[in-house]
């Protein structure tokens, strides 16, 4: 072999070996796009009077919940999360009126859930009762029941053994303006709006599609496991209706549920099961929102990924927004805050 031939035979096999080496790599999966931060802004209401809707607020949650105007709508100010009112001229449907919607409700965290609720009473709110079991009785509070959220089987078992409600904290609802559904939870030393509290017919399928789409987070759990939805089949199967429970039977499907979260607002979610959930647009909560600093780059991006709009950008009072649809026929709109 010439010195020629030699050359041209070590180029070739060190090609061949380069080749061979990049073949038997592990292939790094691409990381996803950075999305921008979105963060909750509105939640957006329908309302045969606004300005009246908007004063209630301050009455049950006084502490953090101030009656305002904002962008041309009557509004309520809470932490950094606005209630904005839309004038109807017909009583905007609720779950009691008409279709379930996948919005269930929408709240706050209180210091003394209990305390509250006496309060409520007294002012004359009107509370939206549960039952505490198939053959039980309507209770204000999830504590006025018996513990641990049991089905109706684990009911009888409990007072068997003569378990008693535990009479302390526990969450429970007004039923507001327009019939708005408004939860009262103790957690925490400080009264804040915390929470809009969805239904999914797949909530594992849902919580991906608010982290991969929305840029949603989900907090590690408390022995530190990933902060991510489960892996696998999002579909899983729906547990045993359990109380308390606004029907008094079959009960209410509690599991699998979930959430996640913009900054420290929670995007709770129970499962619906059965489907047929309807569009969430003028009933009562016609649409809750999300701001981003760059509305124009996020419509692009969520084009690309397919996402249904309902509303191309456009003037929304002195600001800009576009409307998309989430999962089981959210609306979600997109609000422009630089």
């Amino acid at each position: 072999m010439n010195v020629t031939s030699r050359i041209a035979f070590v180029v070739i096999f060190l090609i061949v070996m380069a080749i061979s080496y990049r073949m038997n790599q592990p292939v790094l999966a691409q990381s996803p796009p950075k999305i921008a931060p979105l963060h909750v802004h509105h939640v957006h209401l329908n309302s045969m009077d606004p300005k009246a809707a908007a004063a209630y607020y301050a009455k049950p949650f006084a502490a953090s919940a101030t009656a305002t105007t904002f962008n041309g709508y009557e509004a309520v100010k809470t932490g950094n999360v606005y209630l904005l009112f839309t004038k109807v001229t017909a009583p905007p449907q609720t779950e009691l009126t008409g279709a379930q919607t996948s919005v269930w409700h929408f709240g706050w965290n209180t210091p003394d859930s209990r305390k509250y609720n006496e309060r409520f009473r007294a002012m004359g709110l009107q509370i939206a009762q549960m039952w505490d079991a198939a053959d039980g009785q309507l209770v204000d509070m999830s504590s006025d029941a018996l513990p641990g959220f049991p089905t109706q089987e684990q009911i009888l078992e409990l007072r068997a053994k003569g378990v008693m409600p535990a009479r302390q904290g526990g969450f429970g609802y007004l039923r507001g303006p327009d019939g708005a559904l408004i939860e009262n939870a103790q957690a925490g030393q400080v009264e804040r709006f915390n929470h809009i509290h969805m239904y999914h017919e797949h909530p594992l399928c849902a919580m991906q599609w608010y982290v991969v789409h929305l840029g949603a987070t989900i907090p590690p759990s408390p022995g530190g496991a990933p902060a991510a939805p489960p892996a696998g089949d999002c579909k899983q199967q729906y547990a045993a209706p359990t109380w308390p429970s606004f029907a008094k039977f079959p009960g209410f499907v509690r599991d699998p549920s979930g959430a996640v979260f913009f900054d420290d607002i929670s995007i709770s979610i129970r499962p619906w099961p059965g489907g047929g959930l309807v569009s969430t647009r003028g009933h009562i909560v016609d649409h809750w929102a999300l701001s981003v600093a760059d509305l124009a780059s996020t419509v692009a991006r969520l084009k690309g990924e397919g996402i249904k709009f309902l509303e191309e950008i456009h003037p929304w009072g002195n600001m800009r927004a576009a409307m998309i649809e989430g999962p089981d026929r959210v609306a979600i709109e997109l609000v422009e805050v630089k």
